[in-house]
């Protein structure tokens, strides 16, 4: 069962109606508030448009939206059986010590298990996973299929508004891979080796293993690189790639494996891991005690040699992982600059010999990314050089109130006559809600526009671009992993206003 609130007394034995344990709340009661004779209840979901605050300003607009994330919720929680009477006779006890009160809905779910054996009567209409949608346009509904059970429809509100966590992670990531594209163009000329160029380190920076697996096939809508191997297993079992696996990584070393060895020995712990791993990329954090001496005196001149004999597909990848994030990327690649023969490529900017390359994985968010692929720019370095690894800025430091996902009402039935209802709080207009069944369209222009209150049932406007996705417990259209890239890359006319 789910609510918008959460409670304190449940334990991990309480499954309920879904698939796992839940905060459950306020959502028990409402189908006790709704006018009489309701029976239908229609609500959608969007990423509202930020109305601009001339007092406040944001470096990131962040102006359209990655929809993604719903495939798995309606995998894992929704689909199939997932009413038991066993289910319903723990939630009536659980409730009843709750609120102190027998106001739990035990009528409507055993009609929910004797009728449709347990499958949930809803349908839910949604864009293809993978759109880039702009904000204020709907991206899914949700209504219920029987007069019976109007009031389910905002029962499931709470776990189908979590998707607000792919989606935000999907469309950060998605926005600093159009930094990364516009740089990386400016300063070489193409975008070889973009979908590389920004790694997942988020794994042991988020709250769960869910998250870290959601948050992670996130991110790998766009790019290619991760050490967050939960969300390979979480893109392979619930949407599938032709690939045998959708992200991929390099053998690399962390702290305990340079400063294992002793800060004398710290040239042999450089040298025993590079020899290990010739014919791959190979990582070496090089700042356990000094990144400047290690870039200069180590790898510049003790074991320089070795590096040289790598390849353009094995190259030493440098990992300064402290300081301030752009000083330390300039000074790094001053000193390795000067210890390898540089080339200068066709837009006039340096390139480090293809042996030998950078990752910044320290303090790296979307903000200091743009600074520091800036600061490279003005100091003629090409992006070529560099690749950045995000952790807690990629796959935690994120809230439902960055793109504003909000699960609203807009539509009901009530004594068999249909109602377009919505929200209008004078104190903060921002917050008006749409009115009546909604679709999504594309104009002659191919700019997206939601229509209100059923107008898009007129011919005149084309097709709706809502499918029919989850219908009385089946899921009947879904997406595999490798649509869902092609809906979210970035298009060529994307690239050339971003140079423009």
């Amino acid at each position: 069962m789910f609510c918008s609130c959460s409670c304190g007394l449940f334990k991990k034995r309480y499954v309920l109606f879904f698939r796992a344990a839940v905060p459950l709340g306020s959502a028990v009661t409402h189908y006790k508030q709704y006018p009489p004779n309701t029976s239908k209840v229609y609500s959608y979901f969007e990423c509202r448009e930020r109305k601009t605050d001339p007092t406040k300003t944001r470096k990131v607009k962040y102006e359209k939206t990655v929809f993604y994330g719903l495939q798995y919720i309606l995998h894992k929680y929704l689909k199939g059986k997932v009413v038991t009477p066993e289910k319903i006779q723990e939630a009536k006890e659980v409730y009843r010590e709750h609120f102190q009160d027998d106001v739990f809905n035990e009528k409507g779910w055993n009609y929910i298990l004797e009728k449709y054996n347990g499958h949930l009567p809803i349908e839910i209409k949604a864009v293809p996973e993978g759109s880039v949608i702009p904000r204020g346009n709907v991206l899914f509904t949700v209504e219920s299929t029987d007069q019976e059970c109007y009031w389910l429809t905002n029962w499931v509100e709470t776990i189908l508004v979590q998707i607000w966590y792919p989606i935000t992670v999907a469309t950060n990531s998605r926005e600093q891979k159009k930094i990364l594209a516009k740089y990386l163009m400016q300063t070489s000329g193409n975008l070889e080796g973009l979908e590389y160029k920004l790694h997942d380190f988020g794994y042991r920076g988020v709250s769960s293993q869910e998250t870290a697996g959601i948050g992670a096939s996130a991110h790998l809508v766009n790019f290619k690189g991760t050490d967050t191997v939960a969300g390979i297993g979480v893109i392979k079992k619930y949407y599938g790639t032709k690939d045998p696996v959708p992200g991929f990584s390099v053998p690399a070393a962390e702290h305990s494996t340079i400063t294992a060895w002793g800060k004398d020995h710290e040239k042999d712990a450089f040298e025993h891991i590079i020899k290990q791993f010739p014919s791959v990329p190979v990582s070496i954090v090089s700042d356990s005690y000094d990144i400047y001496n290690a870039c200069e005196k180590i790898w510049g001149e003790d074991l320089r040699t070795l590096v040289e004999k790598r390849s353009a597909d094995a190259p030493l990848v440098v990992r300064p992982d402290s300081g301030n994030p752009l000083d330390t990327v300039l000074k790094v690649l001053e000193i390795l600059g000067k210890k390898f023969p540089l080339i200068e490529n066709s837009k006039g900017y340096k390139v480090l010999p293809p042996y030998i390359r950078v990752i910044q994985g320290d303090g790296v968010d979307i903000n200091t990314l743009q600074e520091i692929v800036e600061g490279m720019k003005e100091h003629r370095w090409s992006i070529e050089n560099i690749a950045f690894g995000s952790g807690g800025a990629l796959l935690q430091k994120l809230t439902r109130d960055l793109l504003n996902c909000s699960f609203k009402c807009s539509y009901v039935v009530t004594n068999g006559l249909g109602v377009n209802v919505f929200k209008d709080p004078v104190a903060d207009p921002n917050k008006r809600s749409k009115k009546g069944r909604l679709s999504l369209h594309r104009t002659q222009s191919g700019d997206y526009v939601t229509l209100e209150e059923g107008k898009g049932e007129l011919e005149e406007y084309g097709v709706d671009l809502l499918h029919t996705v989850f219908l009385n417990g089946k899921i009947v259209k879904t997406y595999t992993f490798d649509e869902v890239r092609d809906n979210a890359r970035l298009k060529d006319s994307e690239v050339e206003e971003l140079l423009h």
